[in-house]
């Protein structure tokens, strides 16, 4: 009989399809969001740029610099060159979202300056995780093939547990993107100059917080998946 310690094979396909619903409707609820923040005007007038310059300074951060990188939606923090990385539609933009991503980049900056616990032990998994990431590209299928055909589960194996651990990242992720999220919206609210309104303001939460919900939906679908080849290994014949 099939051994039912995790789930069956059924339930954890559906559990896959619903998660990869929910994330399409967030991540097209959030580049709703963001195009109409990018066609609201920041009153203060300010960019990006000067937005991640200004909240550096703030933090007495003078070590990292704010440059354009290219691609939408490309923006991010690298601790190892200590650079904040704009897209060109947040470097050079005067809008909300504009100031709201390039805050949320130089929360993470902060975050490094002053050895946030999360972003360091998520930093050093990093090595491990891309050990992880090229060992799931080969593992899983593989695995799955031979146990199908000769019962053998410890390739299998060592692709869920590479997949464990991207999607144990993946959680990880979540207190790191949240808190970033949470600095740059405490300084924009000291800030006047920056954001002049409660209008503005408020606009700027709501569209870090459809960002944020992007990689709620990421770790859970890294967790579906996860739920899904494992439950080859524990519904398999003996």
């Amino acid at each position: 009989m099939m051994n039912l310690l995790f789930v069956s094979y059924n339930s954890a396909l559906l559990l896959m399809i619903v998660i990869a619903l929910v994330s399409f409707i967030v991540q097209a609820r959030f580049r709703s969001k963001f195009k109409q923040y990018s066609e609201m005007p920041l009153l203060s007038g300010l960019s990006g740029k000067d937005v991640a310059e200004r909240m550096l300074k703030d933090n007495g951060i003078y070590n990292v610099r704010v440059i354009s990188v290219e691609g939408q939606l490309t923006d991010h923090y690298n601790p190892e060159d200590k650079t904040v990385n704009l897209s060109p539609d947040v470097y050079h933009s005067r809008s909300i979202a504009a100031a709201a991503v390039a805050a949320h980049e130089c929360g993470h900056a902060v975050q490094h300056a002053r050895a946030y616990s999360w972003l360091s032990f998520r930093s050093s998994m990093v090595p491990l995780v891309n050990v992880a990431s090229t060992l799931t590209q080969w593992t899983l299928m593989i695995g799955i093939m031979l146990l199908f055909f000769t019962h053998n589960p410890f390739v299998l194996a060592i692709g869920v547990g590479a997949l464990a651990l991207i999607t144990l990242f993946s959680f990880i992720t979540l207190p790191v993107e949240f808190d970033a999220s949470n600095r740059a919206l405490a300084w924009l609210n000291n800030n006047y100059t920056i954001m002049q309104t409660r209008e503005e303001h408020e606009q700027a939460k709501d569209a870090l917080w459809w960002a944020a919900m992007t990689y709620v939906v990421a770790a859970l679908g890294s967790l579906a998946t996860l739920v899904y080849y494992a439950s080859f290994l524990f519904n398999r014949r003996d």
